[in-house]
């Protein structure tokens, strides 16, 4: 099959009404990846972001906090999804475990950077002004150090929403079932339109964070911020 007929062929998977009801169909497979990369991201969100605002602050614990991100980097998500299968057994907790692995490190690393590169002229004032700590990391910091927070989530609900298809490969739902049932079945316009959905989604979520920027950062930390 050349290239002109797999794409003819995953339009016309796409387009068939069959596709788009029922249990196996593409709404509730997508609803099912939504939430399961919705989880894993508001779970390493709560994790991260206190942690690397608190150590972008102090100061203290950032080389440590650092390499542990990039350690977590580096850990194959699928073998991760494997050991966890093994550990423990089928369904969603080996697959939210890997998915919060993969996307706390880009949540923690911009935080904490975005914090620790505020200028040191903005604490100032912030102290000057009668704040205390906690006052000058929610009140000065972490508003000029928005953009990078913003950024670090949109990496990771990306990354996220990419590698959810995992889910499949435990035994549960996602966009995931038409790749890896179209390849058990050589139904390979399944598996193509598997990945397109996967893509466009991936693509509506960086649209959707470029929007939250507009709306959250101030045009001035904007227009000298180079983060989307």
């Amino acid at each position: 099959m050349n290239l002109v007929d797999q794409i003819n062929a995953a339009w016309n998977w796409l387009t068939a009404s069959a596709h788009w009801s029922g249990g196996d169909g593409i709404p509730h497979r997508l609803f099912e990846h939504l939430g399961y990369s919705a989880l894993a991201l508001a779970i390493a969100a709560v994790i991260a972001l206190p942690l690397g605002a608190l150590v972008g602050h102090t100061g203290r614990g950032g080389f440590i906090v650092v390499s542990l991100a990039n350690l977590a980097r580096a850990i194959p998500t699928l073998g991760l999804l494997l050991l966890v299968v093994t550990v423990t057994s089928i369904g969603l907790t080996p697959v939210i475990i890997p998915l919060i692995a993969l996307a706390t490190p880009p949540i923690l690393v911009n935080t904490y950077e975005g914090i620790r590169s505020v200028d040191a002229d903005i604490k100032d004032a912030a102290k000057g002004m009668g704040m205390k700590g906690p006052g000058v990391l929610l009140k000065a910091e972490i508003p000029v150090a928005i953009p990078l927070i913003l950024l670090g989530l949109r990496t990771a609900a990306i990354q996220v929403v990419a590698t959810a298809t995992i889910a499949a490969y435990a035994g549960i739902g996602g966009l995931g079932r038409f790749i890896v049932d179209g390849l058990a079945r050589k139904d390979y316009s399944s598996v193509v339109g598997g990945s397109v959905l996967v893509v466009l989604l991936a693509v509506i979520v960086q649209v959707a964070f470029v929007g939250i920027r507009r709306a959250v950062v101030s045009p001035g930390l904007r227009g000298s911020s180079r983060t989307s």
